[in-house]
Formats: C-alpha cells, sequence, structure tokens
C-alpha cells in the first residue's frame, strides 16, 4: 500500500569520524595559535610553517561556521567565540600532551608503573619471590603484581607484562630468553633409600614408589631420560600424585617415594643431605627455564630493568645449584 511507503532515510555520519577526519590538526594548531598569540610563533612550536597552520585553522573555522581570530596586519586576537572555544578545547589538548609527556617519561625517567608478571608456582616461590624484595628497593616507583600460574600466559588477555616459562618452546609470537636450563632430578629422602634403594636404571622404576606431578592440562606429567643418545618417557604408576610441585617435593622430603624434580627445586637439599639423587647417567638434554615478553620494540622501562637484573640475579643463582646437582649416577 502506499501509505506502507517510506522514502530511504539519509545515512547518519559517526560524529566522532567526522569531527577527526577533518578537525584535530585545525584543534592543535587553533590551540597553539591562541596561546602563543600569532601564526607565526604557533609555527615554530609545532615544527611547521606558517601556511600550514593558517590552513588548519581556516579547515576548523570552515567547520564549525564559526570565526576565531580576528587578524591584522600587527595582531591575531580571539573572537568571542573563539574565547569559548579555546575554553572548551584547551584541557582536552593538555591532557592528551600530558599523556604523550609521561609515555616519554616511562622511557627517559625512572622506571615506574604497574607490572604484572606470571611464573609456575614452585618456579615463583622459590626463585621469583625471593629476588623482589631487592628489586623493590632498587625501583620503588614500579608497582609489582606477581602471579602463580601454570598456564602459559596470554599475554594480550591477560595482561601480562613478563611471564617465565619452562621446558621448551616453540612459540614464535614471544621473546623468549632463556635463564638456566632446567634440570631434571630423580631424588628421594635418605629414609627412603636405606628401607628401599633407588633404582639403578629406568625400568627399576616402575618396582618403586612413584610421586607424580599433574600437568594443568590434566595429564600426568611423563618422567623424561636419555638412554643411549635416545630420549625415553616414563609414566610410573603412580602412589600420590599432586598438581603443585612443592607438594611433590614434600611428599619426596617426607620419604613417601621417588620424584622426578626440577634442579632448582632439590640442589640446597642435595648438598644439605636431605636428599639423594639417582639415575644421573640418563638425565635427559635439558630444557630452560625462559623469560618471556612479547616484542623488544619500544620497551617500557619498568619491563626492561626487570628483565635485566632477574637474568642477572637468577643466572649468578644458577651457578650455585649447579655445584650442587649430581655429576654420577652414585649416591
Amino acid at each position: 500500500m502506499l501509505g506502507d511507503f517510506q522514502m530511504p532515510s539519509t545515512p547518519r555520519t559517526d560524529p566522532l569520524a567526522a569531527t577527526f577526519s577533518t578537525s584535530y590538526a585545525g584543534v592543535v594548531a587553533f590551540v597553539a595559535v591562541a596561546t602563543e598569540g600569532s601564526f607565526a610563533k604557533a609555527g615554530d612550536r609545532l615544527g611547521i610553517g606558517r601556511s600550514a597552520v593558517s590552513r588548519s585553522v581556516r579547515k576548523l573555522e570552515d567547520q564549525i561556521a564559526a570565526r576565531l581570530f580576528v587578524r591584522t596586519t600587527r595582531s591575531t586576537s580571539l573572537t568571542q567565540e573563539g574565547e569559548r572555544f579555546f575554553h572548551n578545547c584547551r584541557p582536552g589538548i593538555e591532557r592528551i600532551s600530558q599523556a604523550m609527556e609521561d609515555m616519554r617519561d616511562s622511557r627517559q625517567g625512572p622506571p615506574r608503573g604497574q607490572l604484572r608478571i606470571r611464573a609456575p608456582s614452585a618456579f615463583g616461590r622459590q626463585i621469583v619471590m625471593p629476588l623482589l624484595s631487592a628489586f623493590r628497593s632498587m625501583y620503588p616507583d614500579i608497582a609489582v603484581e606477581l602471579e602463580l600460574d601454570e598456564r602459559h600466559a596470554d599475554f594480550v588477555s591477560d595482561r601480562i607484562d613478563v611471564a617465565f616459562r619452562e621446558g621448551r618452546l616453540e612459540d614464535s609470537q614471544i621473546v623468549a630468553k632463556q635463564l638456566i636450563p632446567m634440570h631434571l632430578i630423580v631424588c628421594a629422602s635418605p629414609a627412603y633409600a636405606r628401607d628401599h634403594g633407588l633404582p639403578a636404571d629406568i625400568e627399576e622404576i616402575g618396582a618403586h614408589r612413584s610421586i607424580s606431578y599433574r600437568l594443568p592440562s590434566g595429564r600426568i606429567a611423563e618422567w623424561q631420560f636419555k638412554i643411549d643418545g635416545h630420549a625415553r618417557n616414563l609414566q610410573p604408576l603412580s602412589t600420590c600424585t599432586f598438581n603443585d610441585l612443592d607438594l611433590v617435593l614434600q611428599a619426596v622430603l617426607e620419604g613417601q617415594g621417588v620424584a622426578q624434580l626440577r634442579g632448582f627445586q632439590v640442589s640446597g637439599h642435595l648438598r644439605e643431605g636431605r636428599l639423594v639423587s639417582c639415575l644421573a647417567h640418563a638425565a635427559p638434554d635439558d630444557g630452560g627455564h625462559f623469560l618471556c615478553y612479547l616484542s623488544r620494540h619500544h620497551l617500557p622501562a619498568r619491563i626492561r630493568v626487570f628483565i635485566d637484573y632477574m637474568t642477572d640475579r637468577i643466572r649468578a643463582l644458577n651457578q650455585q645449584y649447579d655445584a650442587d646437582l649430581p655429576l654420577s649416577g652414585s649416591i
């Protein structure tokens, strides 16, 4: 029916897009002229020519349909509309300028800001956390948030600045800096070794009480070895399983069984005699403990100093760990 017919509506222009497409340069030029009192001085301040400033202001005046300046050969002054527009625009321009200055300061001045870190639980507790106190003393303007989580960080959606990871990394989207090797050591308490002995080769592991680690994926972590130059993985039948490596370590210290643990976890216990190790001849090729971040370009100072600090301190610690780790299969 004719009465139901409607003329197509005129597409509405997005006011934000229309404004920014033509006027931002004009507003910046306008505020510079109003502040400096002349087009020539505004051009010097902005690093552009007087004619470019004049064109930008003229386009702005055409867009808002208002004359902003009274111009003579000797002076430039604001019109009444120009006074009102300057009053409304200046706070916004100053906030943008301050934001840009803050960004420069974050790279050129003392490191500051929020730093979000993710680390696997055991590595975070034993390695990262003890080092944070001295880091905070050195950089008091950096606020640190440490999150212990076995999952790999999604740097964007999780808003993580730096993540510690372990094993072997194949993610080409991140920068991964190896800090130290990740040794895997089969250990037990001296009491367990006295009462039950220790496996002399990997075929004997099944005869022992094994303590296992459940990965965040839900799978039980395999024990990794290298026999005659070939990698070999086993998954012993477990008497205890934990989803936290510190709990696995605690059970081993209590004499509940045998487990394969990270070198940084056990080095001190081996040195002090609270643990003994075996199967060093079958140790796998080392993976690594990595410090990961998204990009090398325009790295904020707070991230850069944290990376440098942790790299130096953790590599220094590793010299002690290496001294404590077993060099042969003897116990």
